[in-house]
């Protein structure tokens, strides 16, 4: 859920007229609300070797039929969602869907549409991940998911194989930050996520011909501070690398690896207040004049890939929640106007959750951490944004939303 100072690479090309379109129109919702809430579902291992699970240490796997009745009465009828692999399947080629069963059937229950993560950073320990075993497992653990998602969903389920292919390959193969503790590997890294990634669709439309799919990469831009042709030339490329896994996975770049344009479906792009920054540098600040605004970035990813868009991870912390919210959704109004097809905003993560190496609370969430009682306040000055932004989008765009029907009766948390 971070960008990533990806490595040089070589630049990608500037458009790809073999990939075709899907469905996707400006201002047409992807998912049963425009606006949808993200689920902090990292699994990963640090670098003390400690495994994560966002999903327990936020309470939601406990209480997501209460978070899910929480977000419908803000008008968010969808959510980005995470299956924990390495709980799944703790024994080769063995399923226990206990983790996933109750979450499938509380959004049913709250009328929720799921997209679901299949790998969140995290993987069983007795794989290596380096390993043509890790595909294959990867593949298989995908294609039995899905057969359990389409018995107990009605609608065609959206999967999203893979969270931040790029993120992973610098923090993983090139930083040795998190699991697999790689460096130098990071485009050896990239490539068997690909691969895996490539597999894990083939396998699910295989048991589900109906399933879409998207992908959720960090959108960056990298500025060079510098006139000199060589730093230039290095921040270009830096911020091209963040094409290459979109790439690999329509076959335009390094078409050994399988991939094809059909590959690409949805795609996410995720986007933070901390995304651009100088190449070997500092971030840059929102309102700097090297800042580039996201609407001229979304017109860039749709015109690489001419598929419908959403925004598949933003948000802020403490008191900028509120305002950056209202940023992003001026930036993507902006581009609908422009024609181009962003089909949703994810508040990710919806939830308050404990920071990946300090465990300190990350005040980021439209809801808090919950208290004793099972009970989470809302951010008020967020829900206001959200609510005044449904409106305007309605009124702009003919997005319906629905109202919400809670009260904002909680203390203000920010």
């Amino acid at each position: 859920m971070s960008p990533h100072p990806q490595r040089a690479a070589r630049p990608g090309t500037p458009h790809h007229a073999g990939i075709l379109p899907l469905a996707g129109q400006p201002g047409r919702p992807l998912f049963r609300s425009f606006f949808l809430g993200g689920f902090e579902c990292s699994t990963h291992r640090r670098q003390d070797g400690r495994r994560l699970d966002l999903l327990a240490a936020t309470g939601h796997d406990r209480g997501a039929l209460a978070d899910y009745h929480a977000m419908g009465a803000r008008g968010i009828r969808a959510a980005r969602e995470g299956l924990r692999w390495h709980r799944i399947e703790t024994t080769p080629g063995q399923y226990d869907w206990s983790t996933l069963l109750p979450m499938l059937r509380a959004a049913r229950a709250a009328d929720i549409q799921p997209i679901w993560d299949l790998c969140h950073y995290g993987w069983p320990d007795d794989i290596d991940i380096w390993s043509a075993a890790f595909v294959s497992r990867f593949a298989a653990f995908c294609a039995a998911a899905a057969r359990v998602v389409r018995q107990e969903m009605k609608e065609a389920p959206v999967y999203c194989p893979i969270n931040e292919i790029s993120f992973w390959s610098w923090a993983g193969g090139e930083m040795a930050r998190m699991n697999p503790m790689g460096r130098r590997r990071g485009n050896e890294l990239k490539r068997q996520l690909v691969r895996a990634s490539i597999a894990a669709i083939r396998a699910i439309r295989d048991v589900d011909p109906d399933a879409r799919f998207m992908t959720a990469e960090p959108l960056i831009h990298v500025a060079s501070g510098s006139r000199q042709p060589r730093h230039m030339r290095a921040a270009r490329n830096q911020r091209m690398s963040q094409y290459e896994a979109l790439d690999m996975l329509a076959g335009t770049a390094e078409p050994e690896l399988g991939g094809n344009p059909e590959l690409i479906d949805i795609v996410g792009v995720n986007y933070y207040p901390h995304n651009q920054w100088y190449h070997n540098g500092p971030t840059i600040p929102l309102g700097h004049h090297a800042y580039q605004p996201l609407r001229d970035l979304l017109v860039e990813v749709h015109q690489r890939y001419q598929r419908p868009l959403l925004i598949a991870e933003t948000g802020a912390e403490g008191s900028a929640r509120a305002a950056w919210l209202h940023y992003v959704c001026e930036q993507v109004a902006e581009a609908l106007e422009a024609q181009v097809p962003v089909g949703g905003i994810c508040l990710y993560p919806i939830l308050d959750y404990p920071g990946w190496d300090n465990e300190r609370t990350c005040a980021v969430g439209l809801f808090s951490a919950p208290d004793e009682a099972g009970r989470r306040e809302t951010c008020v000055p967020m829900a206001r944004e959200l609510l005044r932004q449904q409106g305007i989008f309605t009124e702009r765009f003919g997005i319906a939303a629905e109202a919400p029907a809670v009260a904002e009766t909680a203390r203000e948390t920010a």
